[in-house]
């Protein structure tokens, strides 16, 4: 693997991880307005 080609995959996994962080996030801000909601 060229370091090129090693950059660009570490910017691809951050980019996925990201992507990863933010949905779980999003669902424990859902699920936490939904039990204050039910409340």
């Amino acid at each position: 693997m060229t370091p090129e080609e090693e950059t660009e995959f570490k910017r691809r996994q951050k980019g996925r991880n990201l992507v990863v962080g933010g949905i779980l996030l999003f669902l424990a801000v859902l699920f936490y307005v939904i039990t204050i909601a039910r409340m």
